[in-house]
């Protein structure tokens, strides 16, 4: 069964959303539903019972499990903002490191080409995490 891969993504942006295991998803590879689960919110549908105890699902990964964190960011700022590599770096040593990159970007101009290299880095990832879970997807 093929799975529409925009919802796999929004999946992914929600897993992604929250603190370490507040949201989760699991896809169901028989059917290719995807059930949704926040410790913030009660109207999101219940979780099967077996979810967490059956192969038949798998949890969507938060970005982080795909690497698309810290690393991404310094090979953006390796290729993209070569001067300021080393700011990056620093930046990224503390807490509240995304705020500050951002105000980098924006006094670069680069906030357009950082967003276009986190989503296509985010879908070639998550296609690999895709196939490398035998998970068909459709457009």
């Amino acid at each position: 069964m093929a799975v529409n891969f925009s919802e796999l993504l929004e999946a992914l942006e929600f897993v992604s959303s929250g603190g370490s295991g507040e949201n989760t998803a699991y896809l169901c590879k028989e059917t290719g539903k995807i059930y949704w689960h926040s410790d913030w919110a009660d109207d999101l549908e219940e979780l099967p019972d077996d979810v967490e105890d059956s192969e038949q699902y798998i949890p969507v990964p938060d970005k982080r499990e795909l690497d698309l964190g810290k690393p991404l960011v310094l090979t953006f700022a390796r290729h993209h903002l070569p001067d300021d590599y080393d700011k990056v770096r620093e930046i990224f040593s503390r807490a509240g490191a995304y705020a500050r990159f951002k105000d980098l970007l924006e006094h670069r101009g680069a906030v357009d080409r950082w967003y276009d290299f986190e989503q296509k880095a985010t879908e070639e990832a998550f296609k690999t995490w895709c196939a490398d879970n035998d998970i068909e997807v459709s457009r």
